[in-house]
């Protein structure tokens, strides 16, 4: 499912968990990010959080009119990007990812707060996962680097998944033995909006070369007692 970016694709979205906008980004704006990518990563690189922080070309984008033109149609006017992730399979780094929901958020300091928990550190930022609620009004935005297809480990998803909210292992076993699932492929300067409560996954490429993703999520909520976004709409 490729619709064109000004089509209405956000009821897809928000019917299925998941929506793809091909030619978002021209190759002159993927070079750019590729060659900012490469610098901060290094050679031998596959993975790297804490985009937004670290790569100002990567916080441009995110916050500039490309993507927030799409965001703020599921979002709202009041949208900002929270996260942002670099995955790249290559034939030295060519995981699998298992089925499962992005169900964790970044934010500032730990304040002990009903319905938030457990939480952990990631490279120097506090995780932690919050109620169903706060995951259900953040959108993901995958900003695919380049060609993404049937042999490179494309995202698999089971549409509608995210309408049962936070999924435990036995209910996500269930969810893959009764529904079917759909492969997402992506051309380069292509995005994938998706709903983190979306049942997803990946396997392995069988033709393993640069997969290069820029994962960025976005919210518009304050969260509550006192709690901040790692990333938030000032930063």
């Amino acid at each position: 499912m490729s619709p064109n970016p000004f089509n209405d694709w956000t009821d897809h979205l928000h019917r299925n968990g998941f929506a793809v906008a091909e030619n978002i980004l021209s190759p002159a704006e993927v070079t750019r990010l590729l060659d900012a990518l490469a610098e901060a990563v290094g050679a031998g690189g596959y993975a790297k959080r804490n985009l937004l922080q670290s790569v100002p070309e990567v916080a441009a984008v995110a916050r500039g009119p490309l993507l927030m033109q799409l965001v703020q149609r599921v979002l709202g006017s009041n949208a900002f990007p929270i996260k942002g992730i670099l995955f790249d399979k290559t034939p030295d780094a060519n995981w699998k990812v298992a089925w499962h929901q992005d169900n964790m958020i970044c934010v500032r300091e730990k304040i002990e707060t009903p319905g938030f928990g457990p939480w952990s550190m990631k490279d120097g930022v506090l995780n932690v996962m919050p109620p169903a609620e706060v995951l259900a009004n953040i959108l993901t935005v995958r900003v695919h680097l380049d060609d993404c297809g049937e042999e490179n480990g494309p995202l698999q998803i089971i549409p509608a998944s995210h309408h049962s909210g936070l999924l435990s292992r036995e209910e996500i076993d269930r969810w893959r033995e009764r529904h079917h699932s759909v492969t997402c492929t992506v051309g380069s300067g292509g995005v994938l909006l998706m709903r983190p409560l979306t049942l997803h996954a990946s396997s392995a490429a069988t033709a393993p070369r640069h997969r290069r993703v820029v994962h960025l999520e976005y919210a518009a909520d304050p969260l509550p007692n006192g709690l901040h976004w790692a990333v938030s709409a000032q930063s």
